[in-house]
């Protein structure tokens, strides 16, 4: 009787180990994952002002030139 109870322990105490490194493997997944997001968020919102302020140059008649725009797609 006392070794099953010390196999269910053991078992259990198994499981546990496991839970708490999958856990920590998502907690670190989850911060990797908000520092995308955030970077993401920051290349958005550059992108979406470089837009506008190209769509008001054309609305203006002005075009600038820039070495970017005359890259291939590729690139």
């Amino acid at each position: 009787m006392l070794d099953e109870h010390e196999a269910r322990l053991e078992a259990l105490e198994t499981r546990l180990a496991f839970q708490e490194d999958w856990l920590e493997t998502l907690d670190t997944r989850l911060i990797e994952q908000g520092r995308t997001l955030e970077r993401l968020e920051r290349i958005n919102v550059l992108l979406q002002e470089r837009l506008r302020q190209q769509s008001e140059g054309l609305d203006q008649g002005e075009r600038e030139w820039r070495l970017e725009d005359d890259r291939p797609p590729h690139y």
